[in-house]
């Protein structure tokens, strides 16, 4: 909760006034059962009947003013609930970027989605009613017990019995239903990932005819998260009949001695009404209260679940902090464009370490193919090189310099990378691929796109003005293979990196790029990552990773001679295109 408080700041008299302005809608509240008690004795059971028309008039000013009151408290209640969350949800959108792969990993897509927007909501909804009702039932709740005591001592000492009894029954309830409330927002992101991963994987379903397997994972995730829900909802709902049980309890012994204090002319009949108003006050505001605390309930859990995300460090903003110990990136000539030193990776502590001891040299301006059997570590060893992750041992060097010396920016202004799964944001092709240069050319977007081979598919689709839709799904695998190169060749990197971004190009078409990055003005050095050996073959230097050891090193013909793991998996590609 404590990460959340700093974003109030800015809304300070907001959190103030709301809850004033809700304190003078009660004062006008509670005097009505005087202003009624008064009607009954001095105006119907008075002989002068003409001031029941005035009380009357009082009563309507009470309402009006308390009806003006209410409003002014709810506009600063929901401006000062809907600024926080937008400052929330605009921070934690910016934390979750900066969050490393493997924290991202761990928390997952379908959970960051829900703490953007169904546990963001819910904090909103508590904090407007925090802001408009915590103060508030507690002041009438106290505010009727003593005005009961003004209006007769003997009978409010029936009040003074109950109201603690209410009080330690509603914060017992609380206390066991924020725990509850948060493993359901956990089941909730269950329910959700499996959404995700069946929509996302819908195609493959249906060809597996696995729709009844999928339909019941979801079905116990489902499951597991309405048994959750139904607990967590019969501790809220002990709430409201144990309030009400109390209550008419008190309201039944209250109305029993006013009748015998009556009768016995000790109490007159308005004084019994007032007290009588004044537990049905009490009565409406613990039904609030118990409302309320559900609510409140939901939203610290959701609010602690934010807060656990806000509290996991942000390496990468962490980094731009401390960018005044860093260094602008300097291209060194002569020195390697790339070099890694006894550099070993591990996601995070206890697991199995993804590249182990790797050693190699790059010269600026060379080709590298990296191969290996699938989860070897090739994006793994692609990714130290942007400094996405930090080298457990060892160091990894851009022209000399540690990539942990140089600064984030300048680091990444000189690399263009290609990730394996290729990926579109909605707008135009223009907008993205000048996500590479913002301030390039119509003519440099072209050229991009003819090097990486998407030219004709522009030129089909209407031009570099033509739509994207969200995630590129108007067009295909290929399509967006060839337009994130493009992207990528826009910044005009001084290293490239294609993480088999060609998996999904014909032949053809991927010798076509091959020739293209080739003959790039800027003569980058380039990575490629690919399955098939063939799209390595002829690069300078090939990397061949085994089990995350690096198994052999050099070119197609001295790894073919030499490295055992390299040929099989030659020979097995030549006989699989043989047959």
């Amino acid at each position: 909760m404590k990460e959340l408080k700093q974003y109030l700041k800015g809304y300070r008299r907001e959190c103030l006034l709301g809850p004033l302005f809700k304190l003078l809608e009660a004062g006008f509240e509670l005097f009505v059962p005087l202003v009624v008690a008064k009607m009954i004795d001095s105006g119907i059971g008075g002989p002068d009947r003409s001031l029941v028309a005035k009380y009357c008039l009082l009563l309507i000013a009470l309402g009006f003013a308390g009806f003006c009151a209410a409003i002014i408290a709810q506009y600063f209640a929901a401006k000062a609930s809907t600024g926080f969350t937008a400052k929330v949800r605009s921070a934690l959108f910016s934390h979750l970027n900066y969050l490393d792969a493997a924290q991202c990993d761990r928390l997952g897509v379908s959970k960051m989605t829900t703490l953007m927007t169904s546990d963001t909501a819910q904090v909103q909804t508590g904090l407007n009613l925090t802001l408009r009702l915590l103060l508030r039932s507690p002041f009438v709740v106290f505010g009727a017990v003593v005005m009961a005591f003004t209006v007769d001592a003997a009978a409010a000492r029936i009040f003074a019995i109950v109201v603690p009894i209410l009080f330690a029954v509603v914060f017992a309830i609380m206390l066991v239903g924020i725990r509850c409330f948060s493993e359901v927002q956990g089941r909730l992101g269950a329910v959700l990932s499996a959404v995700r991963e069946s929509l996302t994987g819908v195609r493959v379903i249906r060809a597996f005819c696995a729709e009844d397997r999928e339909t019941e994972k979801f079905e116990r995730r489902n499951a597991a998260l309405l048994q959750k829900q139904l607990f967590a909802g019969r501790i809220s709902s002990l709430l409201s009949p144990l309030t009400y049980v109390l209550i008419n309890l008190a309201v039944a012994v209250l109305i029993w001695q006013g009748a015998l204090r009556v009768q016995s002319g000790a109490l007159s009949v308005g004084a019994v009404i007032a007290l009588y108003n004044y537990m049905s006050q009490i009565l409406i505001e613990l039904v609030k209260m118990a409302n309320l605390v559900i609510n409140i309930t939901k939203s610290v859990a959701c609010a602690n679940r934010i807060g656990a995300v806000l509290r996991q460090e942000a390496p990468e903003l962490a980094e731009n902090e401390a960018q005044e110990h860093k260094v602008p990136l300097r291209l060194s000539e002569g020195a390697p464009a790339v070099s890694f030193s006894d550099v070993s990776l591990q996601y995070h502590s206890g697991a199995d370490p993804a590249l182990e001891h790797i050693d190699f040299s790059v010269p600026a301006g060379q080709t590298v193919g990296i191969i290996g059997p699938t989860g070897c570590g090739k994006t793994s060893l692609i990714s130290l090189i942007p400094h996405f992750y930090q080298a457990t041992n060892g160091q990894v060097c851009l022209f000399g310099q540690p990539v942990d010396t140089i600064t984030t920016a300048s680091l990444r202004r000189e690399i263009g990378l290609v990730p394996q799964k290729a990926q579109l944001f909605s707008g135009t092709i223009a907008e993205n691929l000048r996500f590479g240069n913002p301030n390039a050319t119509e003519e440099e977007l072209w050229q991009a796109a003819r090097d990486a081979q998407c030219d004709g598919v522009i030129a089909e689709k209407g031009g570099l003005t033509a739509p994207v839709e969200q995630n590129g799904r108007n067009f295909s695998g290929g399509q967006k293979q060839r337009l994130s190169i493009a992207r990528a060749l826009v910044r005009r990197p001084k290293i490239l990196i294609l993480d088999d971004s060609a998996s999904a190009l014909d032949f053809q078409t991927e010798a076509a790029l091959r020739r293209a990055i080739a003959h790039l003005t800027w003569h980058p050095t380039v990575f490629i990552i690919s399955q098939r050996a063939a799209s390595i073959r002829h690069a300078e230097q090939i990397l061949v990773l085994q089990d995350g050891a690096l198994v052999g090193t050099g070119t197609h013909e001295t790894l073919y001679n030499t490295c055992t793991e390299y040929r099989e998996i030659c020979d097995s590609q030549e006989k699989e295109a043989a047959n």
